[in-house]
């Protein structure tokens, strides 16, 4: 009996010496570091792609006319502000093949302003998601990016062809190839926005709606509809649309596409600083608050 007592005696006093390393423990939810974090983004690719493409294929069977939507919608705003300001305003005189004008300013502003509605409220939209698994956050406004994306492609193929088919007829140059480079960096510049948008509507829902009142004065700033040679007079309103990134990003559409002229160097530089700066901004201010999404408010 005294034997056994000793050998439980001699096991409690080795548990007790037992030693675990517990650096690599954290608490649980915890934000991890920012290279750590953009580099775990990579390992829920697969999540980011089904999340775009089923979210894309369940909203197409919400409606008759499915994917159909995806190309009427761009053609029908760009009939209706043809209507307003090309036939009862006249805002398109003096702006050669004027149609073909407003239809790629349409076109590539609905897409930008599309894919900030959406990433801005995709965490406020996912909170069940958000509070069930844990996962890095800026997968949503990620994932809602790349559907707009996919959803945008068949719209530029069909402006393409409009642009090609409605007189006068434009002829494809070696300049259309800049249409490429110059998507990338619009789908850049609309994540790295939707990422600083997305934190702020999380915490505030009601900006969301702010959004969409900005997204319509930023239009009009942008010369969709218009040449911004109609305010040569004002200096300093022409030089706020030249530093205007969507203004940019359409005029050298417009003078790849319909022109067959390069555009003004500043219009790359402007475009590309705002997108670099967005994406930085944007990602830190995410990942800054990385934790509280989903909490309750």
């Amino acid at each position: 009996m005294a034997d056994s007592i000793e050998a439980e005696q001699r096991g409690t006093h080795a548990a007790a010496t037992l030693h675990v390393d517990g650096s690599g423990l954290g608490r649980v939810g915890a934000r991890p570091g920012l290279g750590r974090y953009i580099a775990s983004l990579w390992s829920y690719r697969s999540f980011i792609v089904f999340d775009s493409r089923s979210r894309i294929a369940g909203a197409a069977s919400t409606n008759a006319l499915g994917r159909i939507w995806m190309i009427l919608n761009p053609i029908l705003d760009g009939a209706a502000y043809f209507l307003v300001f090309g036939v009862l305003l006249q805002t398109g005189r003096g702006i050669e093949n004027f149609i073909a004008y407003l239809i790629v300013g349409v076109f590539l502003f609905r897409y930008t302003s599309q894919a900030i509605a959406n990433g801005s409220r995709s965490i406020s939209s996912n909170l069940s998601i958000v509070r069930a698994f844990r996962f890095p956050r800026a997968t949503l406004p990620i994932a809602s990016n790349l559907r707009e994306l996919l959803l945008f492609l068949p719209t530029l193929a069909v402006m393409i062809v409009l642009i090609l088919v409605i007189p006068p007829f434009e002829h494809i140059t070696w300049r259309w190839l800049l249409l490429v480079p110059l998507l990338a960096l619009q789908t850049l510049f609309n994540l790295g926005l939707s990422l600083l948008l997305a934190r702020v509507v999380a915490r505030w829902a009601d900006v969301a709606n702010l959004i969409t009142f900005g997204t319509r004065i930023w239009l009009y700033f942008s010369a969709v509809f218009f040449s911004v040679q109609r305010f040569e007079h004002v200096p300093a309103l022409v030089t706020a649309m030249h530093l205007n990134p969507m203004y940019c990003a359409l005029d050298i559409a417009r003078q790849s596409l319909l022109y067959g002229a390069n555009a003004d160097p500043m219009r790359w530089i402007v475009l590309l600083a705002w997108t670099a700066l967005l994406l930085v901004v944007g990602t830190v201010v995410f990942w800054d608050a990385e934790e509280s999404y989903g909490d309750e408010r």
